[in-house]
């Protein structure tokens, strides 16, 4: 198993983590010891990834004309055929290029890290996966990393829960991989809608495992 499991740590980023995070997650830092033991598992790749924002994103409330973050919403467009929209939440500015914001925390331990993997980069369109945005515009090196060693089934852990882990760990079921998210790896950012957003991920597919199941343990094998 340890041969084609990857361990995908998403977004564990300064702005993501109490207490001095622009979009902090509650009890963000709480998954820290998790997220380390599981870095000392032999997967056959461990990837971070990070938010990468221009200051400029469409994501930022900031940069809309009386907007709030959390309670406002615009329409993104395919900037390649705009009859293609969706709506998406406006949040606080974060994790933008160059600022202590997007680093990842000091707490993580990195030197189990493999790669790390940015995204978000383009300013016209929002970017939660891991994979790619939902028109594929901008999409990332991950899958053909993945693919490159081999790995069959990937373990997603990070912030947030509800959002940039759901749709890592669902873009990563598409892609045709064994998918689990490690429930002690991952926090809400939205923790009242959890429940909900918990269950339609698992409606998909997408395996919520404990780091006491068989299925976190047999990757030590």
């Amino acid at each position: 198993m340890a041969s084609k499991a990857a361990l995908i740590v998403v977004d564990f980023q300064n702005d993501f983590t109490p207490p001095h995070g622009a979009l902090a997650v509650p009890h963000g830092t709480d998954v820290t010891d998790p997220i380390n033991t599981l870095l000392t598992y032999p997967f056959a790749l461990k990837v971070a990834t990070r938010d990468f924002h221009p200051k400029t994103h469409i994501s930022f409330a900031a940069n809309h004309k009386d907007c709030q973050p959390f309670s406002s919403s615009i329409k993104v467009k395919n900037p390649n055929n705009e009859t293609q929209a969706y709506e998406a939440t406006l949040w606080p500015v974060h994790c933008v290029q160059g600022t202590w914001g997007v680093e990842l925390v000091d707490g993580l331990n990195k030197d189990s890290l493999d790669t790390v993997v940015d995204k978000g980069k383009d300013e016209r369109i929002e970017m939660y996966s891991a994979f790619h945005d939902p028109f594929r515009i901008e999409v990332s090196a991950l899958e053909s990393l993945l693919k490159d060693k081999g790995v069959t089934a990937v373990y997603v852990v990070g912030l947030a829960a509800d959002f940039c882990v759901k749709a890592t760990a669902e873009h990563a079921l598409e892609a045709g991989f064994e998918t689990y998210v490690v429930e002690e790896g991952t926090k809400p950012v939205m923790p009242e809608k959890w429940a909900d957003v918990r269950q339609s991920m698992i409606d998909k597919g997408v395996r919520m495992v404990s780091m006491h199941d068989e299925e976190v343990r047999r990757v030590m094998q």
